[in-house]
C-alpha cells in the first residue's frame, strides 16, 4: 500500500520557481550573460544536436530552497520511501544505476532485433543533448544529494557523486519516451510510464528528492521542444521509422 501510495506522490509532485534563491524564471542566455562564474558550466553544455546555453530553459523551476517547503516534502517522501521500500524496489534501482537506452527501453523496445547501428547511434546522440542540459543545470543549482543533506538517509544503491538538481535519469528516460511516443504513438502510455517509473527508482534509492525528478521531466519536454524544431533531428527521427516492427 505504501508503495502505491507514495509513487501516486512522487510523480504528481509538482514545483515552482522561489524567486528568493534564483529569482523569476528568465532565458539561460540571459541568466549566464557577462557570468564568468558560470564558464565551467557552458564549457560543458556542447550538445548533438542542441546549443544548450542558447536555449530559454526558463520554464524549468529553480531548485526548492533549503529548509523550504517543498525542500521538507522532499525529505518526507524520501523517509517514507526509506521505511517502505522492499529489497525487490532496490534490486530494481541498482539495475538502472546507468542511463542509457538499453537500461530505460531495452526490454519494450518497438525496434527490430538485433537493435540497429542506426538506433544505437540516434539515442546515443539524443543522449548527448540529455547530458549536456542536465549538467548544465545542475552547475547553476549546485544541490546536493539529499544523503550529503540528512545522514538518517541511507541510500539503497551507490552512493552517486554529482548535484541532485534536477535528475539526469529523469531527463534523459522522460525524453527517449517522449520520441518513441511519437515513433509509436499507440505506446505513448506505455513509454511515458516506463520513463516515471525509472526516474522514481532515483528517488526509492535514495539518491534524488522528488523535485529533481519532476525538475527532469520538464528539462526533458522543453528539450524535445527544442530538438522538434531542429531539421537535423526530424530527419534522423524520421530515419528510425524504417526500423520499427
Amino acid at each position: 500500500m505504501l508503495n502505491k501510495l507514495s509513487r501516486s506522490f512522487i510523480l504528481i509532485f509538482s514545483i515552482t520557481v522561489l524567486p528568493p534563491v534564483f529569482g523569476a524564471a528568465v532565458s539561460f542566455g540571459e541568466f549566464y550573460s557577462g557570468a564568468d562564474i558560470y564558464a565551467d558550466a557552458k564549457a560543458g553544455a556542447a550538445g548533438h544536436y542542441l546549443a544548450i546555453p542558447a536555449l530559454d530553459l526558463g520554464a524549468v523551476p529553480a531548485a526548492p530552497a533549503p529548509g523550504s517547503a517543498k525542500d521538507l516534502a522532499d525529505f518526507e517522501a524520501l523517509f517514507a520511501w526509506q521505511a517502505g521500500r522492499t529489497q525487490d524496489d532496490c534490486t530494481r534501482a541498482r539495475a538502472e544505476m546507468e542511463h542509457s537506452y538499453e537500461v530505460f527501453f531495452g526490454k519494450i523496445t518497438p525496434f527490430i532485433s538485433p537493435q540497429p547501428a542506426a538506433v544505437r547511434e540516434f539515442f546515443g546522440n539524443v543522449g548527448e543533448d540529455s547530458v549536456a542540459a542536465h549538467r548544465y543545470m545542475k552547475d547553476i543549482y549546485k544541490r546536493p544529494r539529499p544523503f550529503l543533506r540528512d545522514e538518517r538517509l541511507k541510500p539503497c544503491i551507490a552512493r552517486v557523486s554529482g548535484y541532485a538538481y534536477p535528475s539526469g535519469h529523469a531527463t534523459m528516460s522522460r525524453l527517449f519516451a517522449l520520441i518513441l511516443g511519437d515513433l509509436v504513438p499507440s505506446r505513448r502510455r506505455e513509454f511515458l510510464a516506463r520513463a516515471d517509473e525509472a526516474a522514481l527508482n532515483r528517488v526509492i534509492g535514495g539518491v534524488h528528492h522528488p523535485t529533481d525528478i519532476e525538475a527532469g521531466r520538464i528539462l526533458a519536454n522543453e528539450l524535445y521542444r527544442n530538438l522538434s524544431k531542429a531539421p537535423e533531428f526530424a530527419a534522423d527521427m524520421n530515419g528510425l521509422r524504417r526500423y520499427l516492427r
